[in-house]
């Protein structure tokens, strides 16, 4: 059985590298980019099972890109990665599609679960979030 493709979006070095360390021996990594510009171009090429993506890149963020690429009619899962903890930020990202929303300091616990989810057709929110907006 060939392992799920992720594709993954940051601008800060740290994180990419992070998710590939915890991905790598569950799935399969096709590519790294640091901006939403290069992640559309990147997804529409690879065409990955999941991308993992951070909010807040140059160019064009990641809420832009993702609702970019839906309306391209990608089919990759979406799971967003990203310090923020705000509500607002929950429901937008939630709006383009994504299946899941980990905030960076539980990238640990948490992202190999939440891609696991978003592959199940399941939407994962990182735990030390309200969970009233997914109803």
């Amino acid at each position: 059985m060939s392992k799920a493709r992720v594709l993954l979006a940051d601008d800060h070095p740290r994180f990419p590298d992070m998710a590939e360390h915890l991905l790598e021996p569950e799935f399969e990594v096709v590519g790294k980019v640091v901006n939403g510009r290069d992640l559309f171009e990147e997804a529409m090429r690879l065409q990955p099972d999941i991308i993992v993506t951070d909010i807040s890149m140059p160019v064009l963020n990641g809420i832009e890109a993702a609702d970019q690429l839906k309306e391209s009619g990608c089919n990759s899962r979406i799971v967003f990665l990203t310090v923020h903890t705000d509500s607002d930020f929950v429901r937008r990202c939630l709006s383009t599609g994504a299946f899941g929303y980990v905030v960076k300091s539980r990238i640990a616990s948490e992202l190999v679960t939440a891609v696991r989810e978003a592959l199940a057709g399941h939407i994962f929110v990182s735990q030390n979030l309200p969970h009233h907006y997914l109803t």
